[in-house]
C-alpha cells in the first residue's frame, strides 16, 4: 500500500508547524520509526520555511487576494505546496513555491563563499555535473550568519535531495529518505 497527500499553504509562519504536524500524523498513523519521522518532520520544516520567507514576491502578504479597502484587489499572493509521497520503501517530499526560484549553483556557492571571507571555490568557475545551472546545490554559511542552514540542514536529513527551478518561475526542494517501520506497521513491505 501507498499514499500521498498535497496541501495549498499561505506563505505565513503558521502554515510551517501545520505542515510538520500533518506529516507527522500521516507518517506515526502509517507506523514510520519515530526517528526517521522526525528527521523528515525537520527536513519538511525547513523547505517550508524557506518557501515562506523566499517564495514569492517581495511585498506579498501572503493571502490569497490582498485586500483593499474591505474589498479584495484579485492581485494573487503568496502560496506554496508541499507533497509527500509514502510508500513501502520510501518518502518523498516535494515543497514548491512561486517565489524567483534558486539562483545557479555557481551563483550559491559563490555568494556563501564571499560572505564568509573565503576564497573563490574553484569549482565554481566549472559547468555544473549536469549541465543544468538550476540544479542548485546548498552551501554551508559562515558561523556567524543568523540564517541559511535550511538547506544544509535537509541535505544532511535526508538520502536524497534536489533543488531545483519549476519552468517558468518558482523553486522547487524535493527530497526523500528509506523508511523504516515499527513492528506491525500498516504500509510496512510484505
Amino acid at each position: 500500500m501507498s499514499m500521498w497527500w498535497s496541501l495549498h499553504l499561505r506563505r505565513e509562519a503558521a502554515s510551517v508547524p501545520l505542515a510538520r504536524r500533518f506529516l507527522l500524523g500521516t507518517m506515526e498513523t502509517a507506523g514510520v520509526d519515530p526517528d526517521i519521522s522526525y528527521d523528515l518532520s525537520v527536513a519538511l520544516s525547513e523547505a517550508c520555511a524557506n518557501a515562506v520567507e523566499h517564495g514569492g514576491d517581495q511585498g506579498e502578504t501572503g493571502a490569497d487576494l490582498a485586500p483593499v479597502g474591505g474589498r479584495h484587489s484579485g492581485r494573487p499572493c503568496g502560496q506554496y505546496r508541499v507533497t509527500a509521497y509514502l510508500d513501502g520503501e520510501k518518502c518523498r517530499i516535494e515543497v514548491a513555491d512561486s517565489g524567483p526560484g534558486f539562483p545557479s549553483r555557481r551563483a550559491l556557492r559563490t555568494a556563501a563563499r564571499s560572505s564568509a571571507g573565503c576564497p573563490p571555490d574553484p569549482q565554481a568557475s566549472g559547468p555544473h555535473p549536469t549541465g543544468d545551472p538550476s540544479r542548485a546545490s546548498a552551501t554551508h554559511p559562515p558561523a556567524t550568519a543568523e540564517s541559511g542552514r535550511g538547506l544544509c540542514l535537509i541535505e544532511e536529513l535526508a538520502d536524497h535531495v534536489h533543488f531545483g527551478n519549476r519552468p517558468g518561475r518558482g523553486a522547487v526542494v524535493s527530497f526523500d529518505k528509506v523508511l523504516k517501520w515499527r513492528e506491525g506497521a500498516l504500509l510496512m513491505v510484505s
